[in-house]
C-alpha cells in the first residue's frame, strides 16, 4: 500500500488519467452531431470525413509534443506541467463545447492533443516515487486508469448528449476543473536539484528523444517491440465493430457490450491481477506469457466462426494485458531518475504513432479480406495479422535479451 504521504497524489494521478480517458470516449458519441451543428450542410458522411480529420490531428499532436511535454517535466517538475495541462484541458473543452466553426474545433483538436500527453508526466511522477520493484504494478495501474476512463467515457457521453452535442464538453471541462483543484491541493513536486535535468530542444522532439533514450543498454529493441505491440493492440477500436457486425451480425448494442467487457477485463487485470503476476513470474516471464496469449487469442478470434463463443472470450482476452506495464517497468529502471519524463514522453510518442497507423493497416486489410471479389475471403484477416505481429515482438524481445548479455560479458571482460 502507498504510505499516507504519497497516497492522496497517487489518487490525483489516477484521477486524471481516468478522466483523461473519460474526456476522450466522452466526445465520441456526439463528435458527429457537433460536427454537423456547427456545418448544417454537412452530412454524415462529410462529418465522418472531418472527424477522422480531427481524431489524426489529435494523435499527430501527442506524436509529436509527448517527448517535449516528459522532458518539461523533467527540467521544470511534474507538479506545475500537470497543473497548467489540466488547466488548458479545462479550457480547451470550453472552447470545443462554444465552437462555432470547424476551424475552431480543429484548433482546440490540436491544443487537446498537446495537453493529452499527460500521460507521460503522470507516469514519470509514479516512477519518480516508486522503488524499482513497485513500478511495473504502478504502470499497470495507468493502464486500469485508462481502461476504466474508456468504459464509463462513451456511457456518460451518450447519455448527456441526450442534452445536446455540446452538453458532454461542458460536463468535461467542469471535471477537468475539479480535478484541477484537487491536484493543486495535494500534489508535492518530485524533481529535485538532484535529477533536475536541462531542457535541450534537441532531444525535446520524437528522434532526438528516441536517440537519446536508444543509448541506454537493451532499451532499443523494447521500444521497438512497445510500438509494435501497441500496434496491434489497436485492432480492437479500429476493427472491432466493423468486424464483428460483418462476421457475427452483432448489433450496436452487442458490439458496446463487447467492449465494455473488454475493458473492463483490462482494467482488473493492469489495476490488481498484474501485481500478482509480477510477484510469480516477473517481468521477463510476464512478457513472455503476455505475448503468447495474445498471439492466440487473436488467432481464435481471427478463425472462430461462432459469435456467442467470441462474445464469452471477450473478457478473457484482457488476461494477456500484462505486457505493456511489464515493458514500461522494464525501461524506467533502464533509465536513469533525470530521464523519466523524457522516457515516458517517447512512450507516448509511439502509442500515438500505433494509434495513427493501426487502424489504416486494419480496416484495410479487413477491406481487402472482406470485399466480394476477394481472392481470399477472410475476414479474419486483420486478427491474423495481429497474431504475426506477436511473432515479431517475441523476436525483438530476445534481441534485446542476447544484446544485454553481450553487454554484460563485454563488460566483465
Amino acid at each position: 500500500m502507498p504510505q499516507p504521504s504519497t497516497r492522496l497524489p497517487i489518487v490525483f494521478i489516477l484521477v486524471t488519467l481516468v478522466l483523461d480517458a473519460i474526456g476522450i470516449g466522452l466526445i465520441l458519441p456526439v463528435m458527429p452531431d457537433l460536427i454537423r451543428d456547427i456545418d448544417g450542410g454537412t452530412g454524415l458522411g462529410q462529418a465522418a470525413v472531418w472527424g477522422g480529420i480531427l481524431s489524426t490531428v489529435f494523435a499527430v499532436m501527442q506524436f509529436l509534443c509527448g517527448p517535449t511535454v516528459g522532458s518539461l517535466s523533467d527540467r521544470f517538475g511534474r507538479r506545475p506541467v500537470l497543473l497548467i495541462s489540466l488547466a488548458t484541458m479545462a479550457l480547451d473543452y470550453v472552447v470545443m463545447a462554444l465552437a462555432g466553426s470547424i476551424w475552431l474545433l480543429l484548433a482546440a483538436r490540436v491544443v487537446g492533443g498537446v495537453t493529452a500527453s499527460t500521460q507521460a508526466t503522470a507516469s514519470a511522477f509514479l516512477a519518480d516515487i516508486s522503488k524499482p520493484e513497485e513500478k511495473a504494478a504502478r504502470f499497470g495501474m495507468v493502464g486500469a486508469s485508462f481502461g476504466i476512463g474508456f468504459v464509463i467515457g462513451p456511457l456518460i457521453g451518450g447519455f448527456l448528449g441526450e442534452l445536446g452535442p455540446r452538453a458532454p464538453f461542458w460536463a468535461a471541462a467542469g471535471l477537468a476543473t475539479l480535478n484541477l483543484i484537487f491536484g493543486a491541493m495535494v500534489l508535492p513536486e518530485t524533481v529535485t536539484d538532484r535529477i533536475r535535468r536541462p531542457f535541450e530542444w534537441r532531444r525535446a522532439n520524437p528522434l532526438g528523444a528516441f536517440r537519446a533514450i536508444g543509448r541506454l543498454p537493451g532499451i532499443r529493441p523494447l521500444l521497438l517491440l512497445f510500438f509494435l505491440y501497441e500496434f496491434a493492440m489497436f485492432i480492437y477500436p479500429a476493427i472491432w465493430a466493423y468486424f464483428t457486425q460483418y462476421r457475427f451480425g452483432w448489433s450496436t448494442g452487442t458490439v458496446g457490450i463487447s467492449l465494455a467487457m473488454f475493458g473492463i477485463g483490462v482494467a482488473i487485470v493492469q489495476g490488481g491481477l498484474i501485481r500478482i503476476v509480477l510477484r510469480v513470474m516477473g517481468e521477463r516471464i510476464a512478457v513472455w506469457y503476455g505475448l503468447g496469449y495474445n498471439f492466440i487469442a487473436f488467432l481464435a478470434i481471427g478463425l472462430i466462426g461462432n459469435g456467442s463463443v467470441v462474445l464469452v472470450l471477450t473478457p478473457m482476452i484482457a488476461l494477456g494485458a500484462v505486457v505493456t506495464p511489464a515493458l514500461l517497468g522494464m525501461m524506467s529502471k533502464a533509465a536513469d531518475d533525470n530521464q523519466q519524463g523524457e522516457l515516458q514522453g517517447m512512450v507516448s510518442s509511439l502509442r500515438s504513432v500505433a494509434m495513427i497507423a493501426s487502424p489504416l493497416v486494419m480496416t484495410q486489410t479487413f477491406f481487402l479480406f472482406s470485399r466480394p471479389d476477394a481472392p481470399l475471403h477472410l475476414p479474419g484477416a486483420p486478427f491474423l495479422l495481429a497474431s504475426g505481429v506477436m511473432v515479431i515482438c517475441a523476436l525483438f524481445f530476445a534481441l534485446r535479451r542476447a544484446a544485454t548479455a553481450d553487454t554484460g560479458i563485454r563488460r566483465r571482460a
